[in-house]
């Protein structure tokens, strides 16, 4: 018996909730193999103590069944999340979700639903128990990237059960309309559909909801934030000025909607080459690191332009999953790991509330029905003028 058999048995052990087995996830470190006695450590992204004692059971049976009489096996875990409460007043409509993340940016085309699906896969991969719901409704490309384009949700009663995929709960408007159907929507709609993505989809028990908005700062991002209690935001941009002038103005939406900023994700910040795998700067890096000090956050990850990000996109197939050694894919998880921490620091500090902005008018009147200053020859006014 040699390494390389030890290797080759333990492909056959499946990491818990995935299709991949530990091997191929590069999650077994330092094999020693001494006659008939094999050490090896695993460092798993689970804090799961089930997953720790699935994984030392089929290990034990991979390389008891291949001659070894002696197995010990050291997983290694991160830390356990903490289970607390995300509210502390306010409104909550999913209450059932205990941490929500909105991932924003101020306008399109910056790579923000790809890097949400890479986030809430690599949660997953970290132990938690994850949902996705594709809040962008006008373009909603979440189904396809996690492979889904094809599948569409079951109804149970008056609830909608969520898709699943990569051990992530899904749900988007793209997994409930016709392949090329537009929706052309007033304000009001959107609002609507936000609270019954949140209030009519079952959602599990999930540590955390990661949010993927449209672009901008509008109705959506509203409607979500009085809906349930933000526990943190993420604002995604590309190195380019133009693309943080549009930055600023959605960490500052997070300022005044009292939603605490984990931080900003740089995307396509350098290139590397799948051939050399040499990093090249031709958009810029780094730049969203200053605009992030201004706002009194962080950097949190710079995500590269990598062909595989793109085939796995527009494939079903994230590259945080299926090619977990990439440059790309550490980025993530790293991100991922440092989302969690802000998370939990949150929390400790005694959770979020979103008491502060609820509406202030009447049930059924509207806010820009309100009055204001008097209207030109004294003729009666009613705020905006829409009404």
């Amino acid at each position: 018996m040699n390494k390389e058999q030890v290797i080759n048995a333990l492909k056959n052990v499946t990491y818990p909730g995935f299709t991949k087995d530990i091997v191929s996830f590069g999650f077994v470190k330092d094999v020693v193999v001494d006659g008939e006695n094999v050490f090896l450590t695993v460092d798993i992204t689970s804090s799961a103590q089930e997953v720790k004692e699935q994984l030392d059971k089929e290990i034990k049976t991979q390389l008891e069944l291949l001659g070894a009489k002696r197995v010990e096996v050291n997983i290694l875990q991160p830390k356990m999340p903490r289970e607390m409460s995300n509210s502390t007043s306010g409104k909550n409509i999913a209450p059932q979700v205990k941490n929500f993340v909105m991932v924003s940016s101020g306008k399109g085309g910056v790579g923000k639903s790809t890097t949400s699906v890479n986030l809430a896969i690599a949660l997953a991969m970290q132990g938690k128990k994850v949902g996705l719901l594709d809040a962008d409704i006008y373009g909603p490309n979440i189904p396809r990237m996690m492979g889904l384009s094809d599948q569409r949700p079951e109804i149970q009663g008056n609830k909608v059960l969520p898709l699943k995929a990569y051990g992530v709960e899904v749900m988007s408007m793209g997994s409930l309309m016709e392949p090329g159907q537009s929706l052309i929507w007033r304000g009001a709609m959107i609002m609507k559909a936000i609270e019954q993505f949140l209030r009519d989809i079952l959602w599990s028990e999930l540590d955390v909801l990661v949010i993927d908005m449209p672009p901008g700062t509008g109705d959506a991002q509203l409607t979500l934030a009085q809906s349930v209690p933000v526990t943190a935001g993420i604002t995604v941009t590309t190195p380019q000025e133009v693309s943080l002038d549009d930055s600023r103005r959605s960490l500052d939406m997070f300022r005044k909607l009292h939603i605490p900023t984990a931080g900003v994700i740089e995307n396509m910040s350098g290139f590397i080459c799948p051939s050399c795998e040499t990093e090249s700067d031709i958009f810029g890096m780094g730049t969203a690191a200053p605009v992030a000090l201004e706002y009194d956050t962080d950097l949190i990850g710079r995500i590269p332009i990598e062909p595989a990000i793109r085939i796995g996109g527009d494939t079903g197939m994230p590259i945080v999953y299926h090619k977990p050694s990439s440059e790309t894919a550490k980025r993530f998880h790293e991100a991922a790991s440092k989302l969690w921490v802000f998370i939990d620091k949150v929390n400790e500090e005694g959770g979020v509330s979103n008491q502060e902005i609820q509406p202030t008018t009447p049930p059924g009147v509207s806010a820009c029905s309100t009055q204001s200053a008097p209207a030109p020859n004294n003729e009666s006014s009613s705020g905006c003028g829409c009404h």
